[in-house]
């Protein structure tokens, strides 16, 4: 697979990610410490991805646990990536920033992860109660101290309005400027698809013109990209997907145009009969838009972790991607 490099470090990785997370959260509860899900990782680390995407949360612990017994057979393939910041509580979610709790988060995610060093540690989220710098400075000490190689953000959009018109980033990029005055961040994770391409507006750019690695989340629209879900279909009731805006009947139907785009330019390069399918170009297009952008889908089958690695040989046209950004916008809020 080819090969992308994350930020100023140098640290290489596989051009497409896994995201890890539909194994133990979102999407199923039954769906923890699976043989299914194992084999989705062994298969894409055979496919040629290397970074796992997970976080201390998914599970929580679970994720990490599960990726710990992969990692201890095959640590020299993969490229960890995990999060802190984020605690489970009973219904809910608080962010904690504290250094002590990032001090105590990474030792316990190495412990699950069967690992001495994990490669990028994200601040899954910034806590409002504690000055970002404080957070970022301890962080940044878990480097010197060599238990992490590089660090990054998870970026949240903040949808409002200003003026009548907003972009997504606006904080995330203020509070990006001030961390970099205290370490440097070497890669920005954020939702980019083609369904919801707000990064590409400052996010994305941002990250290009300082050299900083962009782990594009969410590339297949929570799967609604790879043109499998039916509208109307239903999903299990642990499924995050059957509470969303964009998930219901209605605007499921409604996004159609864009699932057709896709496959369109699909069978343009052959179709399924070739194996190009619309998730295939869905994570075409995130790869297209620079070489700092390593898309991360997440999957717990082996099948689509196999499909997903195959998108890094899908070369679009000029033609294809201009077709692509004259698709109409996704309907349906995310709110």
């Amino acid at each position: 697979m080819e090969r992308r490099t994350l930020g100023a470090t140098g640290l290489e990785v596989g051009a497409v990610g896994l995201g890890c997370m539909p194994m133990s959260w979102a999407y199923s509860a039954s769906q923890q410490r699976g043989e299914r899900s194992l084999r989705a990782v062994h298969a894409a680390l055979d496919a040629g991805v290397s970074l796992l995407d997970t976080a201390d949360m998914y599970g929580p612990f679970t994720n990490e646990l599960l990726l710990g017994r992969v990692l201890k057979e095959r640590r020299a393939e993969a490229f960890v990536a995990t999060k802190c910041g984020l605690l489970v509580g009973d219904g809910h979610i608080v962010a904690n920033g504290r250094p002590s709790y990032v001090r105590r988060a990474c030792d316990a995610s190495l412990r699950r992860l069967q690992t001495d060093v994990i490669d990028l540690y994200q601040l899954h989220r910034a806590d409002p109660e504690v000055p970002v710098e404080e957070t970022w400075g301890a962080l940044a000490e878990l480097v010197t101290a060599g238990k992490v190689r590089a660090l990054g953000w998870c970026a949240v959009g903040v949808r409002g309005s200003r003026r009548g018109s907003y972009d997504l980033y606006d904080g995330t990029i203020r509070q990006l400027e001030r961390v970099q005055q205290v370490f440097p961040v070497s890669a920005v994770q954020a939702e980019l698809s083609v369904w919801s391409p707000e990064a590409l507006a400052r996010l994305l750019p941002w990250c290009a013109a300082r050299g900083v690695g962009f782990l594009a989340a969410m590339p297949l629209g929570n799967g609604f990209l790879t043109g499998t879900l039916t509208p109307g279909g239903g999903f299990e009731p642990e499924d995050l997907r059957a509470r969303h805006p964009r998930f219901t009947a209605e605007m499921m139907a409604a996004n159609q145009p864009l699932v057709a785009g896709l496959r369109r330019v699909a069978e343009r390069h052959g179709g399924p009969a070739a194996g190009v399918t619309p998730a295939r170009v869905a994570l075409a297009w995130a790869l297209a838009q620079g070489r700092h952008v390593v898309p991360v889908p997440g999957t717990k089958r082996e099948r689509w972790a196999v499909e997903n690695a195959r998108a890094a040989t899908l070369s679009l046209t000029a033609r294809d991607l201009a077709e692509i950004g004259r698709l109409p916008p996704a309907r349906g809020s995310w709110d």
